[in-house]
């Protein structure tokens, strides 16, 4: 997750102190990495991906299940394991590195995937065989699950969703949450000074507000209960921490209920500059979508994003719109976790400058002691750090200074999938995707208000597919392109997810026939690659189309036809032990999709 600096980080009151010298050294570092390596060309299009776990531990006497905190000591033993390897040249084929949940994990390849097509068949064993490894290190009663969110994070009732247990502190540490200890938080020093600069550049807390699902026993109006911790809160802090709730929404309060999510990444090396500032997809996060339950209860959104992105954001009142502007420079629209914000054209300089402008008007939120003044020539570490900070669904990374590395763009839509099947499909069909573009020469792109849209289409409940069923209420339309408008231009139409995946006569050829379409163009490919990229194309298309449902429609299913689930939108203890029961042993299984056997 980001720039992991070791040294000791500034607290909020003096690293502001600091901030207009890390933005302005931050873009002196740009412009002297720019300079010397912008007609750099031919890199190979390399690439690799990035999968997050939570460790759970079970305990089958009670039937309940806790986000396990033994993920950090496993991450200790495989990072020393992957030092002693390196060490010693012995060949290793996997990485595992910490992410913002001292209960979670996060997996990449060793090295970068080869860019030859045939390559692209190493993948699902490559995931395999981190998970695998990561799950034989934990204790007998623990797995290690690919889930987009831990159904119980921040259910302290009857007991905490943390083992081991630990209360939350609402009156002091890191994040002043109501539901999440601060031992929930990894302890490298950057994860818990981001929480707690943020809130205190804000000037309040996070305020985190989902949808609940209306179930026909849900209340009318939906209100929570009090947290378990406000009887034990002073009258003081009650007035300070304790916001206005909202009805019919699950309330959520720190940084760790978005950053606490897991993804999948994938992250490319272009051939050069032009060809990463082309590479860009928004509707992964629909067809992928993973997360129906937050704090234990369902929502009414299928994914993470609007939740990380309110997580972090730091914005102040007046930032935000709510106050004039005063004391603050600017009103920004958007938290540091959102779609892009200026689109990356090819050829067109000044949007690329929009773009980086447009990170620099924020704040750095950590600032490093030990990295404050820095060579610009040599260093990136300030650019780095307004960058590493700003989480938006793409992101544009220019080489390091004097690496070998190229142009880089990362795609952080995507939420992860219970099985390494899916994984790698999802991870394979973007690979083949921005291929497919770079080698037809498509042009995609479109208004960057349509790209906010689409966003916001793609996270409402079963964006995929038809609600229920109902012939008379069509799934969520985004917009997409005719293939030539009136005026001989590409032309914007509304198309559900299923169209733009598999096509619509007359309109759009869909994704996954050009992707065949470039396959089959391709020279010598063995049947083994075609028949095994086949399979990964067959299954994004019949995802798309509702035949094999997103992760977020099977968990709902799963809820709804649970003997212990009352319809009242609330996730107890026994349905979300057999949920991540079930979850772990698809995880396991080979070639195990929800909804579908292999």
């Amino acid at each position: 997750m980001g720039l992991l600096t070791v040294g000791t980080p500034m607290e909020w009151h003096e690293a502001s102190q600091h901030a207009t010298h890390v933005r302005k050294h931050g873009i002196v570092q740009f412009l002297h990495l720019w300079h010397s390596i912008k007609a750099r060309r031919r890199d190979k299009l390399l690439w690799g991906d990035e999968i997050e776990y939570i460790c759970v531990a079970f305990d089958d006497a009670t039937r309940t299940v806790r986000a396990s905190n033994n993920a950090y000591e496993v991450l200790l033993k495989l990072e020393e394991m992957e030092k002693a390897a390196q060490a010693s040249g012995d060949p290793i084929s996997w990485s595992f590195k910490p992410e913002y949940g001292r209960y979670m994990l996060e997996g990449t390849p060793a090295g970068p995937y080869g860019f030859l097509i045939d390559d692209l068949l190493t993948v699902e064993p490559n995931m395999r065989e981190r998970r695998a490894l990561a799950n034989s290190m934990l204790k007998e009663n623990e797995a290690l699950v690919s889930i987009t969110n831990f159904p119980l994070l921040g259910v302290n009732s009857p007991h905490s969703f943390l083992d081991p247990p630990h209360d939350p502190t609402p009156e002091g540490g890191a994040s002043n949450s109501l539901f999440i200890p601060d031992e929930a938080i990894n302890p490298h020093p950057r994860f818990r000074t981001l929480t707690q600069n943020i809130r205190e550049r804000r000037q309040s807390k996070v305020n985190i507000h989902v949808p609940v699902f209306k179930d026909k026993n849900t209340p009318s109006p939906f209100l929570e209960t009090a947290a378990p911790c406000l009887q034990d809160l002073s009258a003081s802090g009650l007035g300070r921490l304790v916001p206005d709730a909202k009805p019919d929404h699950i309330y959520m309060d720190c940084m760790c209920f978005g950053m606490g999510c897991c993804c999948l990444q994938v992250t490319f090396q272009a051939c050069s500059v032009e060809e990463a500032r082309r590479l860009y997809d928004q509707l992964a996060m629909a067809l992928s979508a993973g997360a129906p339950i937050f704090r234990g209860f369902l929502a009414d959104v299928d994914c993470r994003w609007d939740v990380i992105s309110a997580s972090v954001d730091d914005r102040t009142k007046e930032e935000r719109g709510v106050e004039p502007l005063k004391n603050s420079r600017f009103n920004i629209p958007k938290s540091r976790y959102a779609s892009i914000s200026t689109y990356l054209n090819e050829g067109i300089d000044d949007l690329l400058a929009k773009h980086y402008a447009h990170l620099f008007i924020r704040d750095p939120i950590v600032i490093f002691n030990e990295k404050l003044n820095l060579d610009d020539k040599t260093s990136s570490d300030h650019f780095e750090n307004i960058q590493s900070t700003n989480w938006q669904t793409m992101r544009f990374k220019p080489p390091p200074p004097l690496s070998p590395i190229g142009w880089r763009v990362e795609f952080r839509s995507m939420e992860i999938q219970f099985t390494d099947f899916e994984n790698a499909a999802y991870s394979v069909f973007v690979v083949l995707l921005t291929r497919t573009i770079l080698s037809f020469d498509l042009n995609l792109y479109m208004p960057l208000t349509k790209v906010d849209e689409n966003m916001a289409k793609g996270q409402k409940r079963d964006a995929v597919r038809n609600v229920f069923g109902n012939p008379a209420r069509r799934p969520a339309e985004f917009d997409a392109f005719e293939d030539v408008g009136p005026d001989g231009v590409d032309a914007l139409v509304e198309l559900t997810v299923n169209e733009i995946m598999n096509g619509k006569a007359g309109k759009f050829p869909g994704m996954v026939p050009l992707v065949r379409a470039y396959l089959s163009a391709a020279p010598n490919l063995s049947y083994k690659t075609l028949k095994g990229l086949e399979e990964y194309l067959d299954f994004i298309s019949r995802r798309a189309s509702g035949k094999i449902p997103t992760g977020a429609r099977w968990i709902r299913d799963f809820v709804a036809a649970h003997p212990d689930y009352k319809h009242d939108s609330v996730v107890g203890q026994s349905v979300a032990y057999d949920l991540m029961k079930k979850v772990d042993e698809m995880g396991r299984a080979s070639g195990r999709i929800p909804g579908l056997s292999l």
